[in-house]
């Protein structure tokens, strides 16, 4: 049963960076490469929203709130995808989940919390 380990996460003030790591443990490198992976965030209350993806071809699709801050990327050959966010604002403050979708595969979770 493969499932995803994340890293990252933390507290951070307005207009830092911070970089989330997402391993798939337990996939074999041929579903993770030729899967899109993702990265969604979610806040008390509300429903998980898509933040980002990037396709097995390298594709990658962002929220509006992502666009031009946010960068996915992956490392095939680590089983790996990451997102980078620059410019943090408090708004990004959130749980943020990686997620293999096409097998319900989803992260434990990272907080990131943005102070102004």
């Amino acid at each position: 049963q493969g499932r995803l380990v994340q890293s990252g996460g933390g507290f951070m003030q307005a207009g830092e960076s911070l970089t989330l790591v997402c391993v798939a443990t337990g996939v074999s490198p041929a579903i993770f490469r030729d899967n899109e992976m993702g990265w969604y965030r979610q806040t008390p209350g509300n429903q998980r929203e898509l933040v980002a993806t990037i396709a097995s071809d390298g594709n990658t699709n962002y929220a509006a709130s992502a666009k031009g801050r946010f960068t996915i990327s992956r490392n095939n050959a680590r089983n790996a995808v990451y997102l980078q966010m620059d410019s943090l604002k408090p708004e990004d403050t959130a749980v943020y989940y990686c997620t293999l979708a096409t097998y319900d595969y989803w992260g434990q979770g990272s907080q990131v919390t943005v102070s102004s």
